[in-house]
């Protein structure tokens, strides 16, 4: 999608700091972040939200799901981390294509 910030990233249009990429995922540092580390684990293939998941995406959201704790191991995060997936605009979401934060290194705020 032409207009969707992420897909340009993806694509390469718009410069990032890319963590890891691989066929499925690319992850990138969050150019505002909450916390010492905070990573965005964005999807290759654009999917608009959470809700938007189908029984065909199965394959994504457990790769989405075992990349994060492997993720987390590389950036020291040993005391643990916080996972966070913004849905919809009541949920938060700014950027409509599917990803999940990737938050740690400090002490993070309560909810």
């Amino acid at each position: 999608m032409s207009d969707c910030l992420f897909c340009r990233i993806i694509g390469g249009e718009v410069p990032s700091a890319r963590i890891h990429e691989d066929d499925l995922a690319v992850v990138i540092k969050d150019i505002h972040p909450k916390a010492p580390v905070h990573l965005l684990v964005i999807p290759r293939v654009h999917i608009e939200s959470l809700e938007e998941i189908g029984s065909v995406d199965d394959h994504l959201v457990a790769h989405l799901l075992r990349l994060l704790p492997l993720l987390a191991q590389k950036q020291g995060l040993s005391d643990g981390f916080r996972t966070i997936i913004n849905t919809g605009h009541g949920g938060g979401q700014e950027i409509f294509h599917l990803h999940v934060h990737l938050l740690g290194g400090g002490r993070l705020p309560g909810f």
